[in-house]
C-alpha cells in the first residue's frame, strides 16, 4: 500500500455518512444550478485536473483498455464525461438525486454518445456481478450511509482484475496549513455556497462530513476489507485529497 500521512492524532471518524440518505439527496437536489462552479471555486479549477487522473487510471487498466466504466455519485457527469474523453467507449454515470442526473443527460447532448446516465443507489446498483471493467466514484463516498458496504457492492459488479478507484477529500492534518485550510473550508467556503447556491445548509454540511470521514490510511483499511486487493493512493491538493485504487481478483 502506498501512501503515508502525518503522525498526527487521529479524530474520530464515521463509518458513514452523518446525514441521512433522504437529507443528502434533498440537499444535492437543491444546488444543481450552482453545483459545478462551486466545485471549481472550490479547489481553485484543481477539481478538473484531478478527475482527469482518475479517468486516466479507469481507462487503463495493467494489462487492457477498459471497455465499460460505472461511476457511481456521478453527479452532474464531470467524470463520466472525463472518463469517455479518456477512451472508453461504454460509460454509465449514476446517482441518488434525480436533480444531479437531470443535468447530466442535459450535458450530454454536447458530447458524443456513449454515456448514459441513471438515478440509482449505490449501495444497491441495479448491475450484475462483475460487469464493469472499472468503478470510480468522485467526492461521493462521505455521502454513503456505509462506506466499507459501498466499496464492497461497487467490488461485487467489478471483472476480476478490475479497478476501484476513489476521488474524495480528506480530513486535513497538516499542522502548519491546517488552521488557515480549516478557517477557509469551514467558515468561507460555507459563506460563499450559501450566497451563490441560496443553500447555506448544504455548505455547512460539507466540512462537517469531511471533518468524520475516514482518514487516507483507514480508507485503505476499508478498501482491503471490502475485497480489494493492491490497494494504494496519492495525497494531493496539499493533504486535503486523496485518490485511493484497489484491484479485484
Amino acid at each position: 500500500m502506498a501512501g503515508t500521512e502525518p503522525n498526527n492524532q487521529q479524530e474520530p471518524h464515521q463509518s458513514g455518512a452523518i446525514a441521512s440518505k433522504a437529507d443528502v439527496r434533498s440537499m444535492f437536489d437543491k444546488i444543481v444550478p450552482r453545483y459545478d462552479l462551486m466545485n471549481h471555486i472550490m479547489t481553485g479549477g484543481l477539481d478538473i485536473h484531478w478527475r482527469k487522473l482518475v479517468a486516466r487510471q479507469a481507462a487503463n487498466l495493467d494489462d487492457r483498455k477498459s471497455e465499460r466504466v460505472l461511476d457511481v455519485a456521478t453527479g452532474t457527469g464531470d467524470l463520466a464525461f472525463a472518463i469517455q474523453d479518456a477512451g472508453v467507449d461504454e460509460v454509465v454515470g449514476l446517482d441518488y438525486s434525480p436533480e444531479m442526473i437531470a443535468k447530466a443527460r442535459e450535458k450530454a447532448q454536447k458530447h458524443p454518445d456513449g454515456v448514459t446516465f441513471l438515478v440509482g443507489d449505490a449501495m444497491h446498483l441495479p448491475f450484475d456481478d462483475a460487469s464493469f471493467d472499472a468503478c470510480t466514484i468522485s467526492f461521493g463516498l462521505r455521502n454513503l450511509e456505509d462506506y466499507t458496504g459501498a466499496v464492497r457492492e461497487m467490488t461485487r459488479i467489478l471483472k476480476p482484475g478490475g479497478r476501484f478507484i476513489c476521488l474524495e477529500m480528506t480530513p486535513f492534518r497538516r499542522p502548519i496549513l491546517g488552521p488557515l485550510f480549516r478557517f477557509y473550508f469551514e467558515t468561507i467556503v460555507p459563506v460563499i455556497g450559501g450566497i451563490l447556491s441560496g443553500n447555506l445548509k448544504a455548505y455547512k454540511y460539507l466540512p462537517h462530513s469531511v471533518r468524520s470521514f475516514p482518514s487516507a490510511d483507514h480508507l485503505a483499511e476499508i478498501c482491503h476489507v471490502a475485497g480489494l486487493e493492491d490497494v494504494r493512493y496519492q495525497v494531493l491538493g496539499f493533504g486535503a485529497i486523496a485518490i485511493h485504487s484497489g484491484t479485484k481478483v
